[in-house]
Order: C-alpha cells, then sequence, then structure tokens
C-alpha cells in the first residue's frame, strides 16, 4: 500500500515540485501556485459534479422546507421523503465533501514532501531529493533549495510572536488560507440558512442529515487550516489558500455566490 501510494501520488508530486521549481528560477512559491493551479486543472472532472449537485441542492431547498413543515412530528418519514426528493433529481447532501477530501489527500502528500526534504539542509537535501527524484530530475551534489518567497521561509509555519504574549498568532497567508476555505465552504453550501431556518420550526429543534453535515463542514475546515498551519510548513498553506481560492472561483462560475449571497445583499454588495 506505501509503495502504491509513493507511485502513484508522493512521487510525481515531489517530481513535479522540483521540476516546476528548475523550470521557474529556482522560486519554490511559484511552482507550489503553478502546482497547485494544474492540480485544480486535473480535478475539475471530479470536482465539477459536486459543484452542480451543491446547485441543484439549492434549487431544492423550497421542496425541503415543504417536506420539512409535512413531517415535522415524524423525523423518519421526513428522512424518508428527502432521500426520495434526493434520489429523483440526482442530488445527494454529502456531494460537497468530495472536493475537500480530494484536498486533504493531497495534502497529505506534499506534506510528506516538505517535511522529509525541505526541512533539511545543505548537500543532504540533495542526497536524500536525489533517491525519489526520477534520473532528469536529480540535483547536483550540495544542492541547496531556496524556501523563500515574499516574506515566507516555506519550510517553515506562517506564525509571529508579539512580545510578551506566549501563544504565536497566524500570519498574513494562514488567516487568508482560512478565510477562503470559509467563503469557498459558505458557497458550495447553499441550503444551510433557509434549512437552518425551517429547522428551527420543529418540535426537535434538529436539522437534517444533509444540513448537520453542511454545517459542520462550514465552520470545520477553517478551523482545521488554523489548527494545522501552526506546525504545517507554510509552503502547504500557501497551497491550501490557492486550492480553497480557485474552488470558490469555480463554484461561482458553476452556480454563483450560493450561500454566500445573503451575507452579500446584508452588506449591500448585492442587490436584494
Amino acid at each position: 500500500m506505501i509503495e502504491l501510494w509513493n507511485f502513484l501520488l508522493y512521487k510525481p508530486l515531489l517530481n513535479a515540485l522540483i521540476y516546476l521549481y528548475g523550470l521557474l528560477f529556482n522560486n519554490f512559491g511559484l511552482a507550489i501556485i503553478v502546482l497547485t493551479i494544474f492540480l485544480r486543472l486535473i480535478l475539475v472532472p471530479l470536482t465539477l459534479p459536486s459543484l452542480r449537485t451543491a446547485k441543484k441542492m439549492r434549487e431544492l431547498a423550497p421542496e425541503l422546507e415543504k417536506l420539512k413543515s409535512k413531517y415535522k412530528n415524524d423525523r423518519q418519514k421526513l428522512a424518508q421523503a428527502q432521500m426520495e426528493l434526493y434520489r429523483r433529481h440526482g442530488a445527494s447532501p454529502t456531494a460537497g465533501c468530495l472536493p475537500q477530501i480530494i484536498q486533504l489527500i493531497i495534502l497529505i502528500a506534499l506534506y510528506r514532501a516538505f517535511i522529509g526534504v525541505l526541512q533539511t539542509g545543505g548537500g543532504e537535501v540533495a542526497a536524500k531529493l536525489n533517491q525519489l527524484l526520477y534520473s532528469p530530475l536529480r540535483l547536483a551534489e550540495g544542492t541547496i533549495i531556496n524556501t523563500n518567497f515574499l516574506y515566507l521561509d516555506l519550510a517553515k509555519p506562517d506564525v509571529f510572536r508579539l512580545p510578551g504574549f506566549p501563544i504565536p498568532l497566524p500570519g498574513f497567508v494562514l488567516i487568508a488560507a482560512a478565510l477562503v476555505q470559509f467563503i469557498s465552504s459558505k458557497m458550495m453550501q447553499p441550503i444551510v440558512a433557509q434549512s437552518q431556518k425551517v429547522a428551527v420550526k420543529t418540535e426537535t429543534k434538529k436539522d437534517d442529515l444533509g444540513t448537520s453535515l453542511q454545517s459542520q463542514m462550514l465552520y470545520l475546515f477553517p478551523l482545521i487550516t488554523i489548527f494545522i498551519g501552526y506546525s504545517f510548513p507554510s509552503g502547504l498553506i500557501l497551497y491550501w489558500f490557492i486550492f480553497s481560492f480557485s474552488t470558490a472561483l469555480q463554484q461561482y462560475f458553476v452556480s454563483g455566490f450560493g450561500g454566500l449571497e445573503p451575507w452579500l445583499k446584508k452588506l449591500n454588495f448585492l442587490r436584494k
């Protein structure tokens, strides 16, 4: 299993990073950005159906409200009616999980690449790296990988400390990554606000499975971004930011602002 993981994901990603690093003037930040955009293009066939499903879920919101009103005293029949509605329209309340799951799998592979290679030094970098690189990409002995990009050291976390304050604070890229992750999740879960309003009217005060999963995803992934950002190399956070931003951009072109639209209207960014 480990060998298959290395062959299919870890080694190709590592070699792609080194190739782009050399191609882009030994700038590892640019290599990460270009690789992320490339990965997003490859993943379009997988993520696009889930984004379209999110749009369909938004269109089904009025029907879901009617079902919740009709079966507000019978949660079993409500769940059955919801599943039947989803089946008829080819929708799934958990479809939005796919892009995040894929993102986490790729993140684990990139984490190995950074931890195993970029946090060593001097000639040791080239020696360890060459064991994993394809022959044309092998580096000269003593090669040092440049991990500086803007204000970041991509091999170290994007955090800073205030004098006298014991806890490190998240840096700009880490905050931006968490914010964009939240915006992306909000756009992909357009029925959350509608279904929560209906759930308040029910006697049990509980939401259905789809809404519960959506609500958890909305806040969980940005919190995970902040949490792991304290210890992960900032190069991973840069990847996370670009990936989440491109996901939000793709979501906008598929179905607009989605669940973000009510907030934008309240802030007068959109017409009501």
